[in-house]
């Protein structure tokens, strides 16, 4: 799992996901890329699944790039607990993606039918609308 090994604040606040990306939203290391359509909390088992998925189905070939990391903590209170007394401890940690974010890349060593594969079937586990892209037209 992602965790920071470091982090100014224990809580924060939920806020808001609004507007599009500013920076990486274009393909910086590889020739495939999985880009953000929408905008949403991925938590770090999301970006852990789809990278399982991702390898296996390429078979450990080629180089998967995240380009994504959970930042953001998300606290909950337990189960069976009155109003008030505080707020929960942290129970994961997410990453505010906004749309045209790009997520995943993989690298050009890879034939372009086997990295739409890997990269839909990711797609498949995260939690908002993704889309293939690639350098080559």
């Amino acid at each position: 799992m992602f965790i920071p090994k470091k982090s100014k604040y224990k809580k924060v606040f939920k806020g808001r996901i609004k507007g599009n990306t500013k920076g990486g939203s274009t393909l910086s290391f590889g020739d495939y890329g999985l880009k953000a359509m929408e905008a949403g909390r991925i938590q770090s088992k999301h970006i852990e699944t789809a990278r399982r998925v991702i390898s296996r189905t390429l078979k450990r070939s080629g180089k998967v790039w995240i380009r994504i990391f959970p930042d953001t903590p998300v606290s909950k209170k337990p189960a069976d607990v009155r109003m008030g007394k505080g707020k929960g401890s942290v129970e994961f940690w997410v990453f505010k993606a906004k749309p045209g974010r790009m997520l995943f890349e993989i690298s050009s060593d890879v034939p372009m039918h086997l990295a739409r594969l890997a990269l839909e079937k990711a797609t498949a586990k995260l939690p908002m609308k993704c889309k293939f892209v690639s350098n080559h037209n």
